[in-house]
């Protein structure tokens, strides 16, 4: 099937031709359906905290944090095409729907319109106007969401990612460095890093903190090769084979070379102003308190198990009640024990109100036991998808991990991921039509052997910005 040219490039993004060969039966074979259960729900998976509760959380991590090693992980990478594509409709094809009417009405309102109003020529009509956002001028098309102005303050706007490193200095400062790590584009980090480091100083000062600040890119071991609609390798005019990346969930390489006691996650368009913040910061603090407990009790039934005077029944209970796995009728200390010892994530999920996103859900595993995932559509059979329009909340992305083990050291990632959790699309290159497939997604498939626990928060955490209209939104002006 390989040239001698083919295991050359094969070897060069780091892959091995049994790796390739895998891929390509992916495509032959398909992805099997996640096996769902149910929806969870408040009390069957989905943890509704009483106030009390929530304030001890918070005051757990609070106490705890100096002494913690503490990560923001932000994954960045890639062009805010999605955002700008009715823009380009607008500007290459003439296609004018409502949003065009609603930039165009209140394109005042935006908090790039001074960076705009710069760049614009005089009596500049509408298509201009939309031109200039997403060509020459802002180039906002061709610009990662990160380095996109979101908000405006008195005292000058802020791009997305600057509203990253207020966050950080809220809930993710230890011992008086806050440390983020942003997942980039190789085309994109000159441009984050320029811009950091004029404006880390700025609020190194305001904040009176330290920041930590690290890139990283998607692996080229990652990528998937493109098939043809036959499954044939797809090649390009001058006959070498298509990598493609395989989506966010290849990040889980990224993360898994991230060395933290606490690593948040939260995405790069998910931020809101300072004055609408006090709610994402406090229920950061929540999750991660609720995951320092959870880790403890863990950590003290793995040790009583080691010791050999362990209280199975209240180990059981603990599996149960508190790390939402059900067990099967028959299960041993070997099975308690392996699930004790996996990576443990805290998940804030939404109320759902027609976002698009994952869900919350119940899944059955080989091991006969049934925990939660995080679902996409993709994933569900079609027979299950009345399922997920029963789901009361859905996944903003919002998590807290931990990924030490008992004794201090850290878990390998990439051995709790479910490699049959794949996705397969159809793409093209050259105007010629190609099947590409991804990895499972880094909240999706990339964790699915991990430790799930859901907790309801409020939508006001939630703010992300898919289409530019979003920041016309009360929770970025």
């Amino acid at each position: 099937m390989f040239t001698q040219e083919d295991l050359q490039q094969i070897a060069r993004h780091g892959l091995t031709p049994e790796a390739v060969e895998r891929q390509i039966e992916n495509f032959r074979h398909g992805f099997p359906f996640l096996k769902v259960v149910r929806a969870a729900s408040p009390g069957d998976g989905v943890t509704v905290l009483d106030t009390a509760t929530a304030d001890a959380a918070a005051a757990r991590y609070e106490q705890a944090a100096a002494g913690l090693s503490v990560v923001k992980f932000v994954p960045a990478s890639g062009a805010a095409t999605r955002m700008f594509k009715e823009l380009f409709e607008f500007v290459n094809e003439g296609k004018r729907g409502k949003g065009i009417d609603t930039l165009l009405q209140n394109i005042e309102r935006f908090a790039f319109w001074p960076e705009l109003k710069a760049v614009l020529p005089e009596e500049a009509d509408e298509k201009a106007v939309v031109r200039a956002i997403v060509g020459p001028g802002l180039d906002y098309g061709s610009k990662p969401k990160g380095l996109v102005t979101f908000h405006a303050y008195p005292e000058g706007a802020r791009k997305a990612v600057e509203e990253h490193l207020v966050e950080g200095a809220a809930y993710a400062a230890s011992g008086g460095v806050a440390k983020i790590h942003f997942t980039v584009s190789p085309e994109h980090r000159a441009g984050f890093e320029a811009l950091l480091a004029e404006k880390v100083p700025v609020y190194e000062k305001r904040f009176g903190i330290r920041y930590d600040i690290s890139f990283s890119v998607q692996k080229s071991s990652t990528d998937t090769i493109a098939v043809n609609p036959d499954n044939t390798p797809f090649r390009q005019q001058d006959g070498r084979l298509l990598f493609r990346p395989a989506g966010h969930g290849a990040l889980i390489e990224n993360l898994n070379e991230i060395a933290a006691d606490v690593i948040f996650i939260k995405n790069i368009d998910n931020v809101t102003t300072d004055a609408q913040r006090g709610d994402t910061v406090r229920f950061k603090k929540i999750l991660a308190g609720l995951l320092l407990g959870l880790q403890e009790r863990a950590f003290g039934c793995l040790k009583a198990l080691d010791a050999g005077h362990a209280d199975l029944e209240s180990i059981v209970e603990f599996i149960r009640k508190d790390l939402c796995v059900k067990l099967p009728e028959k299960y041993d200390a070997a099975l308690l024990r392996s699930i004790l010892d996996r990576p443990i994530r805290v998940c804030g999920m939404v109320r759902n109100e027609g976002e698009p996103g994952g869900g919350p859900f119940w899944v059955a595993n080989p091991d006969g036991t049934e925990s939660l995932q995080i679902a996409e559509s993709s994933q569900i059979a079609p027979d299950d998808l009345p399922l997920m329009k029963s789901a009361t909340h859905f996944n903003p992305v919002d998590l807290v991990c931990g990924v030490r083990r008992a004794d201090g050291s850290k878990f390998d990632l990439r051995d709790y991921t479910d490699p049959a959790t794949g996705f397969i699309s159809s793409k093209s290159s050259g105007g010629r039509e190609l099947r590409a497939q991804e990895l499972p997604g880094l909240w999706n498939g990339a964790m699915a052997r991990w430790n799930t626990i859901f907790v309801d928060v409020p939508i006001s955490t939630f703010s992300p910005v898919k289409v530019v209209q979003d920041l016309l939104r009360p929770q970025h002006q």
